[in-house]
């Protein structure tokens, strides 16, 4: 079996890349077709592999810009040749699903999401990662041609696989397609319980606005309660001014280090509404509980009074009140432990796997009877 694995860009590492990491462990010698590919923001990840990218990677700028480039991406992700794979998979938040494949080849869709700022609010996006002006007036304008091309790209993928019940229902809201929901992998081996406990609450992860910092940090200057923020991102220097001294930003932090936060924190922040939330499974896989908003997958995950404690609003206050509603013996750290073993990448990879062999070869009944 030929297989080509397929990448929206490769820019940052999140949960995306984490995705794609488990593909290259699954299927080792699959090239990684890419829009454009930066390897500094990669930190040598994915160095071995064989990459390849579009013409995009040609522009200056594109690869440390690349929201900058929405109207060329649909052309570009267009332009690879698949005709001697049996499968792709891509993993997609925007363009990798749209790639175009012939009859003989199957395409399967890792969705982490139908493309956001096609179908959410534009307006807030262009705010969201500070656009210039100019960019600003224009987005609305090709928005609709970007909705048009990403609803009718839909069309070329065989399979849809969603990471989350929450975007199970997009992709059928948007797309009108069904889909198959395997959650995304988490290394919950890298994880562990302490016995250690610290006095204070954590936050992991990108410092952009839907992350929801802003209401946490409020909160926390008014709580005067110890909260430690781990990530790097836009907001970064706009949350420092905002942040009192009980605030400490982390910024990036090492892997073998990361366990050590989780598992001494007395409770993990996590405000905003997510496609799936991974952050939050990996603090369940430090034992630890999270005070999340009650929104996007995360309550499909959390047991409210056993796994974590929800807010209905995203608000300081709501924070505030539930933090203050808090009490570290209610929760036991083994169960809550218990509760992400079913994330573990391993599990992912067997679904996986299991998920491509049953769809190829009911691809290949499909083309040696075709009345089917």
């Amino acid at each position: 079996m030929k297989i080509a694995l397929v990448h929206d860009y490769l820019v940052q590492y999140g949960g995306a890349e984490r995705v794609l990491e488990c593909f290259c462990e699954l299927f080792p010698y699959a090239p990684i077709y890419t829009l454009v590919y930066d390897k500094d923001s990669m930190h040598g990840i994915f160095k071995e592999k064989d990459i390849r990218t579009s013409y995009l990677q040609k522009i200056p700028f594109a690869s440390k810009q690349h929201r900058l480039f929405p109207p060329l991406m649909p052309s570009a992700i267009e332009e690879f040749d698949f005709s001697k794979y049996d499968v792709v998979l891509s993993d997609s938040a925007s363009y990798a699903k749209g790639i175009i494949t012939g009859p003989e080849t199957l395409h399967i869709c890792y969705m982490h999401t139908p493309m956001r700022y096609a179908w959410d609010d534009c307006q807030k996006y262009t705010a969201d990662f500070g656009f210039p002006s100019y960019v600003k007036k224009i987005v609305p304008f090709m928005m609709n041609y970007i909705r048009l091309w990403d609803r009718l790209s839909a069309d070329r993928v065989d399979k849809f696989i969603a990471n989350s019940n929450f975007v199970a229902k997009r992709i059928k809201k948007y797309y009108g397609k069904e889909s198959e929901v395997i959650n995304p992998p988490v290394s919950v081996n890298n994880f562990s319980v302490s016995n250690n406990q610290k006095d204070y609450f954590l936050m992991v992860g990108r410092l952009i606005t839907y992350k929801r910092h802003d209401i946490a940090i409020r909160a926390f200057n008014e709580l005067g309660l110890p909260l430690k923020i781990i990530g790097r991102g836009p907001e970064m220097k706009k949350l420092k001014k905002m942040a009192k001294s009980n605030i400490e930003f982390l910024g990036r932090v090492p892997d073998k280090e990361m366990n050590k936060f989780y598992s001494e924190c007395r409770g993990f922040i996590f405000p905003q509404e997510e496609d799936f939330g991974i952050v939050a499974i990996e603090a369940f896989a430090s034992g630890r509980p999270v005070i999340a908003f009650r929104g996007g997958d995360i309550p499909e995950h959390m047991e409210e009074g056993k796994t974590g404690l929800f807010f209905d609003k995203q608000t300081p206050e709501e924070i505030i009140k539930t933090i203050k509603n808090f009490k570290d013996e209610n929760f036991d750290k083994n169960y809550i432990r218990s509760k992400s073993l079913r994330f573990d990448k391993e599990v992912f990879k067997g679904k996986i796997k299991e998920c491509i062999e049953k769809e190829l070869q009911r691809h290949k009944n499909k083309s040696n009877n075709p009345c089917i």
